[in-house]
């Protein structure tokens, strides 16, 4: 089998990234991990249709997974995909980027893996 050329390699990731839901899933998730319930909280997006944007990305290798229980969790196989985000952002003249992460980070969860439970679980204050 050839190798494809650098090229191709570039517009293959470049086309991934090309839909709005997979770059929200890809900064939601950010430098740690997020099972399905979680960016369906976070995301205000159904469960089947974000579902369907990881497999693609974890076909083509940008995630990978861990199981914990009855969870899944998503993770960024290469954190350099931020910076790519980050780069086609500033490129664009999107600079409220940072400001619309730290708001996610700050929006009351519904979400009940067992990342949220814990955080929120009034054992643990």
């Amino acid at each position: 089998m050839k190798t494809a050329k650098p090229e191709k390699k570039i517009s293959h990731i470049l086309r991934m990234l090309g839909q709005p839901t997979r770059v929200h899933i890809l900064l939601a998730i950010g430098e740690g991990e997020a099972s399905v319930c979680h960016l369906e909280s976070l995301l205000g997006q159904r469960q089947a249709y974000i579902s369907q944007h990881l497999m693609a990305l974890r076909k083509e290798n940008i995630l990978d997974t861990r199981r914990e229980g009855r969870f899944i969790f998503y993770s960024l196989r290469d954190p350099r995909i931020l910076d790519l985000i980050y780069s086609a952002a500033e490129v664009v003249g999107v600079s409220e980027l940072e400001d619309n992460l730290e708001d996610w980070a700050a929006t009351e969860q519904t979400c009940v893996c067992p990342h949220c439970e814990h955080e929120t679980s009034p054992l643990t204050t």
